[in-house]
């Protein structure tokens, strides 16, 4: 069952662009290729700049873009944000990327109404318990 983006009003701050990114990874396994596909593309830069091999930089967008793409299409079923809105979607996936390594994550995805276990949407009085 394919899922559509849910309505995204234009004026919107960062922190309620974030709570609806998110909500389009309430998936664990989305999240964690994303954190792949994160790592290892950013690995070119310093790789490109070691080595003076410049087409490792679109190698690593490649492989970043399409690690999450995988996780949007074939896991989560939706459409990615980047499409939409490609530098608040950048900036997020690794803002996403810290609050899983810092360990503040799942009170992350608890402020934007989901469960960080089963990935549901939580109703608006546990979300605010």
């Amino acid at each position: 069952m394919s899922r559509r983006h849910e309505p995204l009003p234009d004026g919107l701050s960062y922190a309620e662009f974030f709570n609806y990114y998110l909500r389009e990874h309430r998936k664990r396994t989305t999240r964690h290729i994303h954190y792949i596909g994160t790592v290892l593309g950013t690995s070119m830069i310093p790789l490109a700049l070691i080595y003076g091999a410049w087409w490792l930089i679109p190698v690593g967008v490649f492989i970043g873009y399409g690690h999450a793409w995988v996780s949007h299409f074939f896991v989560e079923k939706n459409k990615p944000a980047a499409f939409k809105y490609p530098v608040w979607s950048y900036l997020s996936d690794y803002r996403m990327l810290w609050l899983w390594a810092s360990g503040r994550l799942n009170n992350a995805l608890i402020g934007a109404g989901i469960d960080p276990k089963s990935g549901q949407l939580l109703t608006s009085d546990m979300a605010n318990t």
